[in-house]
C-alpha cells in the first residue's frame, strides 16, 4: 500500500494522472493549472464492484431465507416487473444514483431479462459516467414463464445490445446465463456464440453459491457446476462467476488455470445463509478474486460494507481464514476487481498513467470516523479505521476518467 500526505495529481484532458507528488513542487510545476483543494480527508481509488443485480435494487432486506426461497419469494417476482418500461426506467435511474452515491466508479452489472430494460441501464449509467458492463440476463427453464427466452432468441437481442453498447463510451457486453440451473445447454452454447461473435465480450453468471442449488445443478448436467459452464466454452479469462462458496478442488483448478475470475459476495452468502467463502482454497489454486455487493440479496450498495463483511467471514473460518489486513481490503474494493475485468492497465490506483477513477472520503466533523482518523497514528490504521466506520455518506465526491459523477463543493 502506498500513502502520502499533502499529495498534488495532475489529471490530464483525457482523463489520465500525468503526475503525482508533494502538492507545492507538483503546483510548481504545472503554474497553468487550476488547483482543485480537497482539504482534510482522504483520497481513494474508485471501487469496482464485481457483481450486482440492477433488477433488485428495490428489494434488499429479504431477510431469513434460503437462496432458492429468496429467489421466488423476493428477486424473481421484482426482476419480472421490469417487463414494465417505466418500472424499469425508474429502477435504473436509482440503481445508477446508489452506485455513484457509494463511490462504485465501475461494475460489472446482472443487467435484466428484457432487453429494453438492458437498454435503460445502459443509458442511466452513460448519463451518469460510470464504467458499466452489463448484459441481457437468459433462461429458458426453472423460472417465472415471463423471464424465459429461447437460445436463438437470446443471441439476437444479446447481439443487437452489444452492437448498440459495446465499445460505446465507458460501456461494454457482458454475456449473462442467470445460472446453469435455469438454463439448456442449447442456450448456453448460444451464450458461447454471442460471446464469440462479440470480441472483447464478458461473461457473467453465478456459481456454488447454495448446497441444493449445486445438487440441482449436477441432477441437470451430470457435472461439477463449473462443467456445466465449461463444457460450453464459458469459462475463461473474460469470465467473472459469482459466489463460489462451495467448490470442489477440480472445479478450483480450472478456473485457476483457465484466468477466470470469481466474485465474492460476503454480505449475501451470511444473509441467505449460503455459507463462508473459501478463500484460502482460491488463493492455493490462483484463483483470481474481487468483491460483489450483489445487492438484493446483499445489504447495500457500500464497497465499505462489503470489504468489512469479508474481513468477518476470514476471522469466523478459523484457522482456515485468510487474515486480510486494511491494505487487502483496499486492494480486493478496488485493483482486483479492476484486474477481473481486464482494466488492470487502466484503473484501480491512483499512480500515474492511470485513469483518474477516485473517491475522496471526507466524514462529518465530530462523527466517529472523524475522530477515529484524526487519531490514527499510520496511513494503515486510518484505513483500517475506515473500513470499520466508513459509509456512503461519508464520500463527498467521485470522479470517474477525472469527470464528478458524485458533484461536491471544494476549494479551488
Amino acid at each position: 500500500m502506498r500513502a502520502e500526505q499533502d499529495v498534488g495529481i495532475v489529471v490530464g484532458d483525457d482523463g489520465v494522472i500525468v503526475e503525482r507528488g508533494a502538492f507545492g513542487q507538483v503546483c510548481a510545476r504545472y503554474p497553468q493549472a487550476r488547483p482543485c483543494r480537497l482539504g482534510e480527508g482522504l483520497l481513494l481509488p474508485g471501487f469496482v464492484d464485481c457483481h450486482v443485480h440492477f433488477p433488485q435494487a428495490r428489494i434488499i432486506g429479504g431477510l431469513g431465507m434460503p437462496l432458492l426461497e429468496w429467489l421466488d419469494r423476493c428477486a424473481l417476482p421484482e426482476e419480472a416487473r421490469m417487463a414494465d418500461a417505466g418500472y424499469a426506467q425508474a429502477v435504473a435511474c436509482e440503481f445508477v444514483a446508489g452506485l455513484a452515491d457509494a463511490g462504485t466508479t465501475t461494475a460489472l452489472v446482472f443487467g435484466a431479462h428484457f432487453a429494453y430494460a438492458v437498454e435503460l441501464l445502459f443509458a442511466a449509467a452513460e448519463d451518469r459516467g460510470l464504467r458499466v458492463t452489463c448484459g441481457l440476463v437468459v433462461s429458458d427453464r426453472g423460472l417465472r414463464s415471463e423471464l424465459h427466452t429461447s437460445a436463438q432468441r437470446a443471441y439476437d437481442e444479446g447481439l443487437a445490445l452489444a452492437q448498440r453498447w459495446h465499445g460505446r463510451g465507458l460501456s461494454r457486453y457482458a454475456v449473462t446465463p442467470r445460472f446453469a440451473l435455469s438454463c439448456s445447454d442449447e442456450l448456453l452454447t448460444a451464450c458461447a456464440a454471442l460471446q464469440a461473435a462479440v470480441p472483447g465480450s464478458f461473461v457473467t453468471s453465478h456459481v456454488n453459491e447454495n448446497p441444493a442449488e449445486i445438487a440441482t445443478v449436477r441432477r441437470l448436467f451430470g457435472c461439477d457446476y463449473v462443467d456445466s459452464y465449461d463444457r460450453h466454452g464459458l469459462v475463461g479469462r473474460r469470465t467473472v462467476l459469482a459466489h463460489n462458496v462451495h467448490p470442489r478442488d477440480r472445479e478450483l483448478e480450472r478456473l485457476g488455470a483457465s484466468g477466470a475470475a470469481i466474485a465474492h459476495c460476503p454480505s449475501s452468502n451470511a444473509s441467505l445463509g449460503s455459507g463462508m467463502f473459501p478463500l484460502d482454497r482460491h488463493l492455493y489454486h490462483h484463483v483470481p478474486v474481487a468483491l460483489g455487493t450483489d445487492v438484493g440479496g446483499g445489504t447495500g450498495y457500500s464497497m465499505f460494507k462489503e470489504a468489512l463483511q469479508a474481513y468477518f467471514m476470514q476471522r469466523l473460518r478459523g484457522d482456515d481464514g485468510v487474515t486480510l489486513d486494511a491494505a487487502m481490503l483496499l486492494y480486493l474494493a478496488t485493483n482486483a476487481g479492476a484486474r477481473a475485468l481486464g482494466l488492470g492497465a487502466e484503473i484501480g490506483d491512483l499512480s500515474v498513467g492511470k485513469r483518474f477513477d477516485a473517491i475522496w472520503l471526507r466524514p462529518a466533523l465530530g462523527s466517529p470516523l472523524d475522530s477515529c482518523l484524526r487519531h490514527a497514528d499510520t496511513a494503515e490504521q486510518a484505513l483500517a479505521r475506515t473500513f470499520a466506520l466508513a459509509t456512503s455518506t461519508d464520500i463527498a465526491g467521485a470522479w470517474v476518467g477525472g469527470v464528478p459523477v458524485k458533484a461536491t463543493a471544494v476549494a479551488a
